[in-house]
């Protein structure tokens, strides 16, 4: 059985822990408002590009001049992946879940016997990642150093992307974030960047509100200016849904590491003095013998 001083030395360890665990919620707390009402307010941007990008395609229909990050280069051997996650840890199963979700993508796809490549956008899914597909990782990008999320940071990631495709690099790119839902709900996602899915509802003339119109200038030209800012802004979408699910994760975790901390507490607390009590108990024992004994 430990001692009494090691018994306090625990308990006394316990408490620094939740303090710190307590604190973090609180942090985490303050940064999940400010981080989801920006990823609420990315969202309609780019579900309305993407309508739009899907419109437009549509009006192309399959003809040869379709640009290449809609028609693909007619080929899906090699894919890029990009996985966005956390550049800390202590959120619960946040960064794993992404990172699970991309190992189970490269693992199909390396069974069909495709290439797979991969971009670590933040460098925990790097860490989980380069134990299996340490040789796939062409490359990883730190947000470490960045204390605010704007659409620069993510527009070197996205020129990047379209230069790997402009060199023949891959054929196929997905990236891989987590969608906020809730404090303790955030969605695993794989969105398919290039070529880029066109919903098979798209129509070219009508919007979802019923009105028609038309487009000046041409589709064609529209979509050589639109499509590359659109692999930025999907990228954008992710890194803050991404911030976002990081704090909501972490509030979940430092709330549950902060219960579980103040249970060891208690439990420890009893055990300390329910040793003391014997100890006493045994103390007293030995000098009523001692009295009895002379």
């Amino acid at each position: 059985m430990p001692s009494l001083k090691d018994l306090r030395n625990r308990i006394s360890s316990v408490k620094a822990t939740q303090k710190i665990t307590k604190a973090m919620q609180m942090v985490a707390a303050a940064k999940l408002r400010r981080a989801q009402l920006a990823a609420e307010a990315a969202r309609p941007y780019a579900e309305r590009m993407e309508k739009v990008l899907a419109s437009l395609a549509a009006g192309l229909g399959a003809g040869s001049n379709a640009p290449a990050l809609i028609s693909g280069t007619g080929s899906d051997q090699t894919h890029l992946l990009i996985v966005c996650s956390a550049e800390r840890g202590l959120c619960g199963g946040f960064n794993a879940s992404i990172a699970r979700l991309a190992r189970d993508k490269a693992n199909a796809l390396l069974r069909e016997g495709k290439t797979v490549k991969i971009i670590c956008v933040g460098k925990k899914a790097y860490d989980v990642l380069r134990r299996q597909f340490g040789d796939k990782i062409i490359e990883l990008i730190e947000l470490r150093g960045i204390k605010a999320l704007n659409f620069g940071v993510a527009e070197p990631i996205g020129a990047k992307i379209i230069d790997l495709f402009d060199k023949g690099e891959f054929d196929v790119c997905t990236l891989f974030f987590s969608r906020f839902q809730t404090v303790i709900l955030q969605i695993p996602t794989a969105l398919q960047l290039i070529p880029l899915q066109i919903p098979e509802k798209a129509d070219a003339q009508v919007t979802s509100t019923g009105a028609a119109y038309e487009y000046e200038p041409e589709e064609e030209d529209i979509l050589v200016s639109l499509l590359p800012r659109n692999i930025s802004v999907q990228v954008f979408r992710a890194l803050l849904e991404n911030a976002a699910s990081e704090q909501g994760a972490r509030m979940s975790a430092m709330d549950s590491a902060t219960r579980n901390a103040g249970d060891m507490i208690k439990k420890q607390t009893m055990l300390y003095n329910r040793s003391r009590q014997a100890m006493i108990t045994k103390e007293l024992i030995e000098i009523i013998s001692g009295a009895e004994a002379l």
